[in-house]
């Protein structure tokens, strides 16, 4: 699999909207596909030069993975042929290839240098390439493997905060990237149940910098920004300043012990314990008039028992204060807390919950909102939520890497002509 040097160079953000023209030609079909714990999502894109428009969705349980990681291939096969059909019969074209993401706490994330001496001559593309190499040349565990090397910023001798090098002349080029592995099997099971649904991965992207794509706005990369993808099985954070990646964590809780709690603790079945999760939720107890009582079916025959909302919301704050504490004490121990000055984004399903942003800010001290897919066009309506953000970013993540690689065929072209006009 190709490494991603994409995200480097900043996220591709665009416009807050999305342009369009009254006449337009076909654009290229892209699809993003999130292979979630609790649920399968295909969205397809058609992605043209001023923006993407949405233009089929497809969603179905997700069966056959736990906590980010499938342990269950031909489930998981089946649940994604459903979602990919559901999308095929809205966007009216069939699909063969996707980008999809990957999550889960095998995931790790780390920073690294490298050094390459220029000796005073112009820097090309090719001394880009290979002070990368240098940085990511790091010794990692036999059972991990990069999926990502994304570039923080360049130093050109004391000139540091150098986005693009190229160009420049001086003596020593030095970078700082960062790098995310991810275990091999569980890597190489992914692709196998997309191969085994006949579909080809053309890229596979940690699922919280395909949300990025989606929800975050410029301003708020370059001012210092958090962002929190709980899902179901895990909550995934990246932190962005200066306009690039600075740090990422995989944390193994989500919003399936949130529904679990209320399973186990109201003794009800798992499905009726995300009903209740929805329709009576919150994240702060304390908002819940205490005499609100809510019916909780039991198993087997018995009647359903009367319990309180304020019972229900306080075995749910709990959970969710626990991962939020979590989060917050990544950020310390990470030394990123202080460049948050952008504040946090909150996305994924979990993000849905009543009162989470309020919850949320006292944990952080920090503004908070919560993240929709935003900058694109078509059928937002039916990716016009939270549960969406990771697919939608995975089909925005494919559009500018699509161009990135125009951009490399067309510098390798140029290279090949310039090679023959100095041989002739």
């Amino acid at each position: 699999m190709d490494e991603k040097n994409g995200i480097e160079s900043g996220i591709e953000t665009g416009q807050d909207s999305v342009k369009h023209s009254e006449k337009r030609t076909a654009g290229e079909v892209v699809v993003g596909l999130d292979i979630g714990t609790t649920k399968i999502c295909c969205v397809v894109g058609e992605v043209f030069d001023d923006g993407v428009d949405i233009i089929g969705v497809g969603t179905a349980p997700s069966v056959g993975l736990k906590k980010g990681i499938v342990v269950n291939i031909e489930s998981t096969v089946k649940s994604i042929r459903q979602a990919v059909e559901q999308a095929e019969d809205a966007a009216g074209c069939e699909l063969h290839a996707v980008y999809t993401g990957i999550a889960g706490n095998h995931i790790k994330g780390f920073n690294s240098p490298g050094i390459l001496a220029i000796n005073g001559r112009e820097i090309k593309e090719a001394d880009v390439e290979d002070v990368i190499l240098a940085a990511k040349t790091v010794k990692i565990s036999e059972n991990q493997q990069i999926i990502h090397v994304l570039p923080q910023e360049y130093m050109v001798d004391d000139h540091t905060g150098i986005q693009n090098p190229l160009g420049m002349t001086g003596v020593r080029l030095v970078t700082n990237v960062h790098i995310v592995t991810a275990d091999m099997g569980a890597v190489h099971n992914l692709y196998t149940c997309c191969k085994k649904a006949e579909l080809e991965v053309l890229d596979m992207v940690l699922e919280s910098i395909a949300s990025a794509y989606a929800v975050l706005s410029a301003d708020e990369m370059e001012l210092g920004v958090a962002l929190l993808d709980i899902g179901g099985g895990t909550t995934d954070l990246a932190v962005f300043c200066d306009g690039t990646i600075r740090h990422t964590c995989e944390i193994g809780l989500g919003g399936h012990n949130l529904t679990n709690d209320l399973s186990v603790g109201l003794r009800t079945p798992l499905q009726e314990a995300e009903r209740l999760k929805e329709d009576y939720g919150s994240a702060i107890a304390s908002l819940i008039k205490p005499n609100h009582v809510v019916d909780v079916p039991t198993v087997g025959d018995r009647e359903p028992r009367k319990v309180t909302q304020k019972v229900l919301v306080d075995i749910l704050q709990a959970r969710i204060m626990e991962i939020l504490e979590m989060v917050n004490q990544e950020l310390i121990n990470s030394g990123q807390k202080n460049r948050i000055h952008g504040g946090v984004v909150i996305t994924g399903g979990t993000a849905l919950l009543a009162n989470l942003v309020d919850l949320a800010e006292q944990i952080f001290d920090l503004p908070v909102r919560i993240g929709y897919p935003v900058k694109i066009g078509g059928r937002v309506e039916e990716v016009h939520t939270p549960r969406c953000t990771t697919a939608v970013g995975l089909v925005m993540y494919g559009r500018q890497n699509r161009a990135r690689k125009m951009n490399t065929d067309l510098t390798m072209m140029q290279r090949t002509k310039n090679w023959f006009k100095k041989i002739m």
